[in-house]
């Protein structure tokens, strides 16, 4: 209606006034009901190419659209396993920070799990400890057997120097006996050293693996405790939390609530606009948001990203060809993120909140450009000079809009 009439006072009116005034026909006399449309038809027909023109060119440069929502995105509160509830730290609608303590889960096997895997670390530990002092015994045994051998060589050296003197002084038996303790106590020595070899093998190498994996347990027995403590991934405020004490919690079938992040859809709003402003939409366009939830208020924005894909055309891996006819009837949208171009600007407005946007092409930049031709000129300053047209009507939604809802819709 206000582009008609803008367009009726360059087109109809002049013609009228020229028909009035100029040719001196009188309304009721020759310019009546029936002779309108003859007497007025070419500034009829300029107002009708004029307004379709400039519509086309404020939606198409300056888009528009109502399907503007704060999106947000909730986190679900759910244990990594299932279990029984066993203490609830916070009530429904509270807000938490993060990783505070939401509930927790009966924990008698996770508990019994670690009390074994700690065990088993003592005992590795003990048995390490074990093999210490056994190495200090087996060196202990290789200086024992040492000194030992080293007598029985002296002795058998002594008994057989003397028989090379004089054989009749020690009998051939003797000096046999004396090599053979020689031989045993040889053996008892190496016996030592092996035993001390093993000893150090059990403490360099099979106990510290031991004591490893007893220690990986345990951190997995502690682990598996900790997850029967839930807690909040990050700050926001807790919905549809009923959990009571004894409620049999499986994250299989649905989540004990759902957390809604302190930042979420405050900071950015999605806009989808028609498929035809893929030409126009760009980041840096200048916006501008109305939302039923702060009445009579126009917040600017400004188009940070301009989604690259259409959801419409996307294909999942299933057992059924895709039909582009089905993708056709319900046609996706441009998605572009609007965000304020002030702190501060989206407050008040609650996430999810669906809102009117408008998009504005501005060609202030490429106007400074000295290599423009007339033509060129003439239409960048038509362009910018209609997004007012835009913004006049947004300021009029605006006001009507509590109005419609409150009246004409029952206040929903």
């Amino acid at each position: 209606m206000l582009e008609l009439l803008f367009c009726s006072a360059l087109t109809i009116l002049p013609d009228f006034l020229f028909r009035r005034y100029r040719q001196g026909k009188r309304i009721g006399y020759e310019i009546t009901l029936y002779s309108v449309w003859y007497e007025l038809r070419y500034g009829i027909v300029a107002c009708v190419f004029l307004t379709v023109s400039l519509i086309t060119t404020i939606f198409y440069f300056h888009p528009a659209t109502s399907a503007a929502v704060a999106m947000y995105r909730t986190v679900p509160i759910v244990p990594e396993g299932i279990g029984r509830v066993a203490e609830v730290y916070v009530s429904l609608n509270e807000k938490v920070e993060a990783g505070q303590p939401l509930f927790r889960l009966d924990d008698s096997e996770q508990k019994a799990a670690v009390a074994t895997a700690q065990a088993k670390v003592d005992e590795v530990t003990a048995a390490l400890t074990v093999a210490e002092t056994q190495l200090a015994t087996a060196d202990a045994r290789i200086i024992e057997a040492r000194s030992a051998l080293k007598q029985a060589e002296d002795e058998r050296d002594t008994k057989a120097e003397i028989r090379r003197r004089n054989p009749d002084a020690v009998a051939a038996r003797e000096i046999e006996r004396l090599q053979n303790i020689v031989d045993g106590r040889a053996g008892g020595l190496k016996a030592a050293e092996a035993e001390k070899v093993t000893l150090t093998a059990e403490i360099e190498t099979q106990l510290p693996a031991e004591l490893r994996t007893a220690e990986a347990a345990l951190v997995q027995a502690q682990a598996d405790l900790d997850k029967t403590l839930i807690r909040a991934g990050v700050a926001g405020e807790v919905q549809q939390f009923t959990l009571r004490v004894g409620d049999l919690v499986n994250p299989m079938m649905r989540p004990a609530g759902v957390l809604v992040p302190a930042e979420a859809g405050r900071e950015a709003i999605q806009a989808g606009f028609g498929q035809i402003e893929a030409g126009v939409m760009y980041p840096g366009m200048a916006a501008e948001i109305a939302c039923i939830a702060r009445p009579f208020t126009i917040i600017p924005m400004v188009v940070t990203q301009v989604q690259s894909t259409v959801s419409s055309g996307q294909v999942r891996a299933s057992d059924q060809l895709v039909d582009p006819v089905q993708a056709a009837q319900t046609p996706g949208t441009i998605v572009a993120y609007l965000e304020p171009m002030f702190a501060g600007g989206l407050d008040g407005i609650p996430p999810g909140s669906v809102c009117t946007a408008n998009a504005y092409t501005s060609y202030h930049e490429q106007l400074k450009d000295p290599n423009l031709g007339t033509f060129q000129r003439i239409g960048m300053h038509v362009v910018d000079t209609v997004g007012l047209v835009h913004a006049l009507i947004l300021r009029m939604q605006t006001v009507i809009a509590p109005v419609k809802v409150l009246v004409f819709t029952g206040g929903h």
